[in-house]
């Protein structure tokens, strides 16, 4: 039935190889032999969602699991959801091609804020009723985690259990006491409370928030039983963690269609603006020779020509010179191509060079984030100009022509000299090519990307408030000006965008009836700039009575509550605010390797614990 209403669909959208299924590697199970059927959600089209490493590992787990079915759902891009709507087809399982109501538990990753509304749509395309309070059984559990889980109070209508921190071991812990719950015939309520007392689980229909007069959170209270503070969960040992030796090979172009394996978790560098660095603390690492077997046994069934080395910082994974050697001989006899992404400029040298380019040379990327010393002293950069004009030169005499460098605007208190710095740095880079290039004639591509600065939740920079729309425009305009270095192309990333992830990032319980409303007005893929409409988000802010700026553009005071202070990242708040303190000073901290700055992540690892 479906097939042949997907057959008259199909040729009316783009793309419609997102749609079928059937690639190889995908999973598929026989419907009578499992009793949960598991469907993971990834709120953005396919190419998005194909390309998250976390979601290919939590994939694999599942299915690895005895009567346990996970299949992959995806949003449907706006020409074909006209198509499903039109022709009474209700969003499905690529697998199955089974709606999405039939599925037992629906799991959503939170990657970004602004992929909120497409998780109302897709459960309202797949016959879900959207609010929590609406799913009475078992049935259609939803479940949610990843990034934005660390302040999961926007979604708390929607979403019946958030898994707060690494999914590999919670969501085993998950699926276990699902099916105990099914066979021995519990209510929901029953089911929340024992999944509450799940390390890293949060119930939140369990919690009662109150507010002050002002608006800001008065208290968090915990009912029947459920912990004051959910701590994250995270996997002790990568060695023995599970890893997917199979990857489903997409049946069309996505954003990183490739092989990845991951070298570690964590960030030993403490950027004070980042918050990956804070919430996947502590650092634990892979050895070599399991990311060596993990490597060849994923491109052996996979067939893919390039594998990635993936980690929030390459180069600071200790081995990767052994690792390196040992992958390149296996890859190099096979014609594929090993990429090294997330490198530091103060840490690329000759020796690295020659490693990245010997299968293939692409360009180089190098994440300044601001243009002067004291900026990056505030945000706790670490890295010095000198640093990337010697990674410059390197690469130039090593014969690249393609740098990209990243910056930020808006950063807490950042000054029109320091947007001064970002051009200075891009004419110093275009510089260093002219006088160290071995062929003019090729020429040279600078490409300088600048986003705008977010304030997010378990970071230092979390009491900070958001330079608002006219600021950042303003910056904007002025960065247009200045940048006018030959061979060098600026891009800028769009503001408005960025305010509203800024009110929604730092959001209380209340913003669920503004979500709600936003989706109702027709908001869907708000991060793509040719659907997002900031009127219709501010209308919806005003329908609910609530303020926009009142999350993004307000300094925090640092002893306000935030509606997240009961959700644990394993770096403590007092932590936080040293840092915050440290940042006034433009005084850096060193990274984890070199001094323990006592942050308090290690704690969660078994006899370990961070020293002030």
């Amino acid at each position: 039935m479906l097939h042949s209403k997907l057959e008259r669909i199909l040729p009316n959208v783009q793309k419609p190889a997102r749609y079928v299924g059937g690639e190889w590697g995908s999973v598929i199970k026989d419907k009578g032999a499992v009793d949960l059927r598991f469907a993971f959600c990834f709120p953005d089209v396919y190419e998005v969602g194909m390309s998250h490493l976390g979601s290919r590992i939590l994939y694999g787990l599942l299915n690895d699991q005895e009567g346990v079915w996970c299949e992959r759902v995806f949003a449907p891009w706006v020409d074909m959801e006209k198509e499903m709507r039109e022709a009474d087809i209700a969003l499905y399982g690529l697998e199955s091609g089974d709606p999405l109501h039939q599925f037992d538990i629906i799991g959503f990753t939170l990657q970004y804020e602004l992929s909120f509304t497409n998780i109302l749509n897709m459960l309202d395309l797949g016959g879900v009723p959207v609010l929590a309070a609406e799913r009475g059984g078992l049935k259609n559990l939803v479940v949610a985690g990843g990034p934005c889980a660390y302040n999961p109070e926007p979604l708390c209508d929607f979403v019946d259990l958030f898994m707060i921190g690494d999914g590999e071991e919670i969501m085993l812990d998950l699926t276990a006491l699902y099916r105990e719950a099914v066979r021995g015939g519990w209510s929901k309520h029953d089911f929340l409370k024992k999944a509450a007392h799940i390390p890293g689980m949060y119930a939140p229909a369990l919690y009662e928030v109150s507010y002050h007069g002002d608006g800001t959170v008065a208290a968090v209270e915990p009912r029947d039983g459920a912990p004051a503070f959910v701590q994250k969960r995270i996997v002790k040992d990568l060695d023995t963690m599970y890893y997917p030796d199979y990857f489903v090979v997409p049946s069309t172009d996505i954003v990183f269609d490739r092989a990845m394996i991951e070298l570690f978790r964590g960030c030993p560098r403490g950027c004070r603006f980042c918050q990956a660095g804070h919430t996947y603390r502590p650092l634990r690492t892979k050895s070599p020779e399991v990311l060596q077997k993990q490597a060849e046994a994923i491109l052996k069934h996979s067939g893919y020509e390039e594998i990635s080395l993936s980690s929030l910082s390459t180069s600071d994974y200790g081995c990767l010179s052994e690792l390196t050697d040992s992958m390149l001989n296996y890859c190099e006899p096979n014609h594929i191509s090993l990429s090294l992404p997330s490198l530091r400029a103060d840490s690329f040298n000759v020796e690295l060079m020659e490693r990245v380019q010997k299968v293939r040379k692409s360009g180089l990327t190098f994440a300044m984030e601001a243009g002067s010393k004291r900026l990056r002293d505030v945000i706790n950069k670490n890295l010095e100009e000198e640093d990337l004009l010697n990674a410059c030169e390197i690469a130039f005499r090593g014969g690249w022509n393609n740098i990209k460098l990243y910056f930020m605007i808006g950063l807490p208190t950042e000054t029109s000299e320091d947007l001064d710095g970002i051009a200075e740095i891009c004419k110093k880079v275009a510089y260093t090519w002219r006088m160290t290039t071995a062929n003019r004639a090729r020429g040279v591509k600078v490409t300088a990307s600048a986003s705008c600065f977010v304030p997010k939740p378990q970071t230092p920079f979390q009491w900070d408030a958001q330079n608002t729309l006219p600021m950042l425009a303003g910056k904007q305009d002025y960065m247009k000006k200045i940048m006018k270095t030959k061979n060098v192309t600026y891009n800028w990333h769009d503001a408005k965008t960025s305010v509203l992830e800024g009110a929604i990032a730092r959001g209380d319980r209340r913003q669920g009836k503004v979500i709600y409303t936003a989706w109702k007005s027709g908001c869907v893929f708000d991060g793509w700039d040719q659907l997002f409409s900031l009127d219709k988000w501010l209308e919806a802010f005003a329908a609910c009575g609530l303020d926009p700026l009142f999350y993004s553009a307000r300094q925090r005071p640092l002893d306000e509550l935030f509606p997240w202070d009961h959700i644990g990242c394993g770096t403590t708040k007092a932590h936080l605010k040293r840092e915050w303190e440290r940042s006034r000073d433009a005084v850096p901290t060193p990274d984890c390797k070199t001094k323990c700055a006592g942050c308090g992540a290690n704690a969660l690892l078994e006899g370990g614990k961070c020293c002030v």
